[in-house]
Formats: C-alpha cells, structure tokens, sequence
C-alpha cells in the first residue's frame, strides 16, 4: 500500500511550521470572536489530536479491531491553558510530534495497516467518520488523522495572521 501520503504530511507540517513562526505570539494567541479558538488553541488541539492518534496507532498494532477511547477536546484545549504557552514553544511541540507521528506510519507494517476491520468505531473517534460496521482500515484513520490536520490549518490561515503568508 502506498505511502506517499506521508511525503505530503511531512511537508505540509515543515512549510507549515516555517510560515507560523513569523507570526507574532500576541497575534497567535487572538481568538476571533469570543468562543472560538486563537491559533495557539488550534495547534495546541493538533497537539492533543497527535497525542490521542499517537497511541490509537500504536494499539492497533496489537488489537484485533479499531475501538479507540475518544477525548473531549473543547476540554483537553481549556484544561492544558495554551494561551499561555509561548508561539514557538507550541509549533516546535506540534512539529516535533508531527514527524515522529510520520515515522511510527512508516514503522507499522503494511499488513497491520492495511488489514480490514468491521469492528471499529470511527464513526465516532475518526474526522471524517466511516460507519459503524463498514470495514475499515488502520491505513483510513491514518489518513484522515492527516486531513484533520490539514483542515485546522486552514482555519489558522483563515485568520490571516500577520506573517503567515
């Protein structure tokens, strides 16, 4: 099966990091409207999504089906306060996590990956949910931990934070 996907989520993350890093911490620490999550929020949620999908990946090297725990994440953002951690210390967290996250998707053999489940519940832990029921596999949750990646950059982006462009 292939892997180019992780070529591409390696540079995403690298030309993401690069392009934040201009952005100053005031600016990333804004929230656009009262409710919503600033930038450093954001990449503080990336952070608690690679952490959780970190293990899920590890796990499913072992398990005979896809059931993950989920996660309250408007709770793990509050609790973990990353407003207050400093722009750069967050980015280099996120990146760090990211490439490590590429390197176990390239360590999991392709069998494990690849192999179909049914039983599964990423109609409820997965971003884009697949149904209960409908065989799934390690290889999906992979690419759509990358996808959710890529969407909540893009809502950094919409924030059109000075320097980021």
């Amino acid at each position: 099966m292939s892997m180019e996907y992780v070529d591409d989520f390696i540079a995403t993350v690298s030309a993401a990091a690069r392009r934040l890093k201009r952005v100053p911490d005031a600016d990333a620490a804004r929230r656009p409207r009262p409710g919503k999550w600033s930038a450093k929020e954001i990449i503080g949620h990336l952070i608690d999504s690679a952490a959780n999908n970190h293990q899920r990946f590890v796990r499913a090297v072992w398990q005979e089906d896809l059931i993950f725990s989920g996660y309250d994440q408007d709770a793990w953002v509050a609790v973990q306060g990353y407003q207050g951690v400093p722009w750069p210390d967050l980015l280099d967290l996120w990146a760090s996590y990211n490439y490590h996250l590429a390197h176990v998707m390239r360590a999991i053999p392709d069998p494990v990956r690849s192999r179909m489940h049914t039983r599964h519940n990423l109609e409820t832990v997965a971003w884009q949910p697949v149904p209960r029921g409908q065989a799934t596999s390690l290889d999906y949750l992979m690419r759509d931990y990358f996808g959710h990646l890529q969407h909540h950059l893009r809502q950094v982006e919409a924030l059109r934070l000075p320097g980021s462009s």
